[in-house]
């Protein structure tokens, strides 16, 4: 579910950190999993894009406090402002809405599931949008396999009897808008000499800013605010946004972008776990059979060849390796 890639031209350094990188991922997978629940108990009482923008406005708030404690600033140049705010639109104001909206109709743990299809959606469009990157025949695999495990979770064979079609269609939106996002940042910012703190601080609080002018007009002041929704929607910014933005930038400086989007095939299967024992949410057979196919194929477009000698393919550069980077919901 990462929402803000890496934009510079390599991975950071990473200081010694107190907690092992593993409890930090399990932190990461937890964060993004229940993220999907925060959204849907956030929408029982707040509209999608009230919800929405307390999201960005309280993760904004988190990652403003980040850049403060570091003595970062932001980004300076028309250009690149003008980039961000494409960036906030595509990959935070856009996918979380529609998550948002999407959740209204469809359960939490299918539009988990729907999120882990963001890695085929790259995978699809980097074929034609990057050069660099070759089709070959495990990559091409992959991307088939995991477009069959999505028609097994909508049960194609059943007409899409008892799904939402507009619903799933908006979680698999969010989930494409995502790469989109990955691509453009990758054309515009990928090498710049701004720092990703500062970039991303930038980026989410032009989000924010969106979803401030669209907001009012589309929706009106809620009547109460009940506590539960409320705290949900705090967590979901917060912990969700913010706090999991700034460990998964310790995850790619520590272990690399590879490792760290690890995360993305264990958040559908946390998500599921929380709709279905917190908030009671149906499951059919298809569901977790589906997903398990979706992130066997995700993993095979990322996989990469070893070589004759026994050895992995060289690595991608961090350049490209910054544009892989997952969050997410």
């Amino acid at each position: 579910m990462s929402s803000v890639p890496s934009s510079s031209g390599s991975v950071p350094s990473a200081p010694r950190r107190v907690f092992d990188w593993r409890l930090r991922f399990a932190a990461l997978s937890l964060v993004w999993g229940f993220s999907f629940l925060f959204m849907k108990v956030g929408t029982e009482s707040f509209a999608p894009f009230q919800v929405t923008l307390g999201r960005l406005a309280f993760g904004t708030a988190v990652v403003a406090a980040a850049m403060a404690v570091k003595r970062e600033r932001l980004p300076r140049g028309a250009w690149t402002w003008l980039h961000l705010t494409v960036a906030g639109f595509l990959l935070n104001a856009l996918p979380f809405s529609l998550f948002a909206f999407s959740e209204l109709t469809i359960p939490s743990s299918l539009a988990g599931i729907c999120n882990a299809t963001s890695p085929l959606w790259g995978m699809a469009l980097s074929l034609v949008a990057l050069s660099e990157d070759r089709p070959t025949r495990r990559r091409v695999a992959g991307l088939g396999i995991g477009f069959l495990g999505v028609l097994t979770v909508l049960g194609v064979w059943q007409g899409f009897h008892g799904l939402d079609v507009t619903g799933t269609a908006l979680a698999l939106l969010a989930s494409l808008s995502y790469p989109v996002g990955w691509i453009y940042v990758r054309r515009t910012l990928a090498g710049s000499r701004h720092s990703h703190l500062s970039l991303t601080g930038a980026q989410l609080g032009l989000a924010t800013l969106q979803l401030a002018v669209v907001t009012p007009v589309f929706t009106s002041v809620p009547a109460a605010f009940p506590v539960l929704p409320l705290l949900a929607v705090a967590a979901l910014g917060v912990v969700g946004t913010g706090l999991a933005f700034l460990i998964q930038y310790d995850l790619v400086a520590e272990v690399g972008p590879t490792t760290a989007q690890m995360v993305t095939y264990f958040t559908p299967v946390i998500a599921t776990a929380a709709g279905v024992a917190l908030l009671g949410e149906s499951l059919s057979w298809s569901t977790p059979v589906g997903a398990a196919i979706v992130l066997a194929g995700a993993a095979l477009t990322q996989s990469r060849p070893r070589t004759d000698r026994g050895g992995t393919a060289p690595a991608a550069s961090p350049r490209a390796a910054g544009v892989r980077e997952k969050a997410r919901a």
